[in-house]
């Protein structure tokens, strides 16, 4: 297959924007429920908006874990586009849905599609670059993730209670980023070579559990689990922790801004240097600063200026660590389970994606969140550290790539 220089740069740019709608649908989601149950539309009460925002975390793990092996069977080209397509419908039509029960179901399919839309772009994007640049693939391609959260941020204030424009502006993006895959993105090289050699190892769904699969599947699974147990529990609930801890409410909003331009300098920095010394070893160094810096969140910072540069750091941290697990996940698997391993690594890290707030707003309601909140991120982040150690080094396997 003969890919034109252009052809890389297409491939980056359209896998940057489909990760960018995942970041946009969540906070979305987030910016609706307050005007839902404000206005009892449908009747939404708190445990249906509670249900509701449940079964689209829930829909999003099983399209991860489900759709994530058919690219391995039938193509990454295919699949990415596919996904993109089913989020988009359904997003438009979740605001013309006739009842709560409609709406769910809604945002539950538009989960499938969106559930495979970021291990696919990552596994592309990995295979679009060489191997020693995997982990800058992962960390780059994961900043539109945050892009996304923060333009969904500022559209919400601009469309104030039309809520609606929220899902109508995701889906129509979606739907305008279709065609341009049709046209622009190519299929994987390191796919096509994988399927057009005879004599490639065939492997499939079950050897991740094999002899040779077993231990980095469990520990790249429970490092993704812990990854996003604490990016989900931090967005949903640091403002709340801050204002129990006795920080004002401006500037616990503030924090959590802060926790997230931390969160974009961390995935390139993190990206960058792991290309350099290696995903497993600066992983390392991620889940365990990121453990201290969680810590010592419990302790009453009366000084802005280093409260500010110890949330910031909280983010640079926390958050592209669980995002190295990929790097590593796309690194060591080949080519023909690559796709499979990605979806199931980020299907389990999506349960942690639920766990995380339910287990947080437990403690908030307990009356308990300071400081016992970042005692239990310290210790999810240090579990994190420990799956990381258990990881091998990162092999280095020769694929073919487009020339850029």
């Amino acid at each position: 297959m003969t890919t034109s220089p252009v052809r890389p740069v297409w491939t980056a740019v359209l896998c940057w924007l489909t990760v960018l709608l995942e970041g946009y649908d969540l906070v979305a989601l987030g910016a609706t429920i307050p005007t839902l149950l404000k206005s009892g539309y449908l009747g939404f009460t708190a445990a249906g908006a509670t249900l509701v925002a449940t079964v689209s975390l829930i829909g999003v793990a099983v399209g991860a874990a489900c759709l994530g092996p058919l690219t391995d069977r039938f193509g990454r080209r295919g699949m990415l586009i596919g996904s993109v397509l089913l989020f988009s419908l359904f997003t438009l039509l979740t605001p013309l849905a006739p009842n709560v029960a409609t709406f769910g179901i809604f945002r539950f399919v538009a989960g499938l599609g969106l559930g495979a839309c970021m291990p696919v772009a990552l596994t592309v994007m990995s295979e679009n670059l060489p191997a020693r640049r995997r982990a800058s693939a992962s960390t780059l391609t994961m900043t539109g993730y945050h892009v996304g959260a923060v333009l969904t941020s500022i559209l919400a204030l601009v469309v104030a209670g039309d809520w609606h424009w929220l899902f109508y502006g995701g889906g129509a993006v979606g739907l305008l980023v279709v065609p341009l895959m049709w046209v622009k993105l190519p299929e994987s090289a390191a796919y096509l070579a994988s399927r057009e050699d005879a004599t490639a190892e065939r492997v499939g769904l079950r050897d991740l559990l094999g002899a040779r699969f077993r231990r980095v599947s469990i520990a790249v699974w429970t490092g993704s689990f812990m990854g996003l147990l604490l990016v989900y529990g931090l967005n949903t609930w640091l403002p709340q922790l801050m204002r129990t801890a006795g920080y004002p409410i401006s500037t616990s909003i503030t924090l959590l801004l802060v926790l997230n331009i931390g969160a974009v300098l961390g995935l390139v920095l993190a990206g960058t240097i792991a290309d350099r010394f290696g995903i497993r070893p600066i992983a390392r160094i991620w889940f365990g600063a990121g453990a201290v810096l969680l810590a010592a969140l419990s302790l009453r910072i009366g000084n802005a200026f280093l409260l500010n540069t110890v949330v910031l750091l909280t983010g640079v941290f926390v958050f592209s660590a669980q995002v190295l697990i990929y790097g590593y996940v796309a690194q060591v698997f080949p080519a023909r389970l690559r796709g499979t391993a990605l979806g199931l690594t980020s299907a389990v890290g999506r349960l942690g994606s639920i766990l995380g707030p339910f287990v947080t707003g437990a403690l908030v309601t307990a009356g308990v969140a300071y400081p016992w909140g970042f005692y239990f991120f310290a210790v999810v982040a240090a579990l994190g550290l420990g799956a990381v150690l258990a990881l091998r080094g990162e092999s280095r396997a020769a694929e073919p790539v487009p020339v850029g």
